[in-house]
């Protein structure tokens, strides 16, 4: 799986064996071993490995060994926007950023390109599938919110729910199949079973395709908010906040309600030096989206909760 992961990154990106790449995502996760052997297994390149990720010492490192990729979650380039001397650096060696393991808001890709007139390579991936599946890297086109084709040997469509491909445009949940799938779980033949239906991965991840074959990620098909019948995406929503010029990172979840069933909540936190009230949050909200998408309660934090790789942990905001 490994193998052909690394393989796929090469032919799929061009990747020359002169790569210096940074290691900075953890180890002991998929990402994090799926990008550092992409360069350094397949292409015997070089990897510089960073004990910890710090703003001012990734782009002291990137400028000292002329690093040409730098693999990066979400979280991190949150960070690197709110570092206050990114000039006091050259950065200009990163020819590669790929962006994974969580979204990645519209709004935060068009600040990184106009702070560092750099484009972020959003991709995507699983643990089940080899953790790297698709890529922006190497297309001639970059499309800020898409996580752009899949890697050379792997076939990826949308089904419906009963397993049938649906048409361009229209969302249904991601499936895929190639070489570097999984074969099943150890000794659990039912959770197999459940996800690996006729050679196909089903990965629980609900997007669509455009008609130049890019695909896009709209949400998880457990985070769904049903609301009076409709089906919401929050990530819809959290595009929304993301864009607002006072907040920094937000997530939004599903909770129960009498009247609804279920009403949307947000949780956002702030940049440095920035105000906003909840309500004036959700008045803003209330000029961007549809009124039945407006969250109904907005919870300020002073960080989000979040797992090894800098993902925002939903299941801990449900307890909150």
């Amino acid at each position: 799986g490994l193998a052909y992961s690394a393989r796929m990154q090469q032919e799929t990106t061009n990747l020359s064996p002169d790569l210096v790449s940074l290691a900075m995502l953890p180890l002991c996760h998929a990402f994090g071993v799926a990008m550092m052997t992409g360069s350094f297994l397949r292409l015997r390149g070089k990897v510089i490995i960073m004990r910890r990720f710090n703003v001012e010492e990734l782009f002291a490192t990137i400028e000292k060994y002329k690093v040409q990729s730098v693999p990066i979650v979400p979280t991190m380039v949150v960070y690197m926007l709110q570092f206050p001397d990114a000039d006091k650096y050259n950065i200009s060696s990163v020819k590669y950023w790929p962006c994974g393991s969580a979204p990645l808001s519209v709004a935060t890709w068009k600040q990184f390109k106009k702070k560092f007139g750099k484009e972020l390579h959003e991709g995507w991936g699983l643990t089940e599938g080899g953790a790297n599946n698709t890529t922006s890297a190497g297309l001639p086109v970059v499309k800020p919110g898409s996580i752009g084709k899949p890697m050379k040997g792997m076939e990826m469509k949308i089904f419906d729910d009963d397993d049938r491909e649906v048409p361009q445009g229209k969302e249904g949940e991601i499936v895929l199949r190639g070489p570097m799938v999984m074969k099943g779980y150890w000794n659990m033949p039912e959770a197999t079973a459940d996800v690996i239906r006729d050679g196909w991965l089903h990965t629980g991840d609900v997007g669509y395709v455009d008609e130049d074959g890019y695909f896009y990620i709209t949400d998880r098909k457990k985070d769904l908010i049903i609301k009076a019948g409709e089906n919401i995406s929050p990530r819809v929503v959290e595009e929304v906040l993301y864009a607002h010029p006072a907040v920094s990172e937000a997530a939004v979840i599903g909770v129960k309600d009498e009247v609804y069933g279920e009403n949307i909540k947000a949780f956002v936190t702030l940049k440095p030096g920035r105000n906003a009230t909840p309500g004036e949050i959700i008045e803003y909200c209330g000029e961007k989206l549809k009124r039945f998408y407006i969250p109904g309660e907005v919870i300020i934090l002073e960080a989000m909760p979040k797992s090894l790789v800098g993902k925002i942990l939903k299941k801990e905001l449900r307890h909150m």
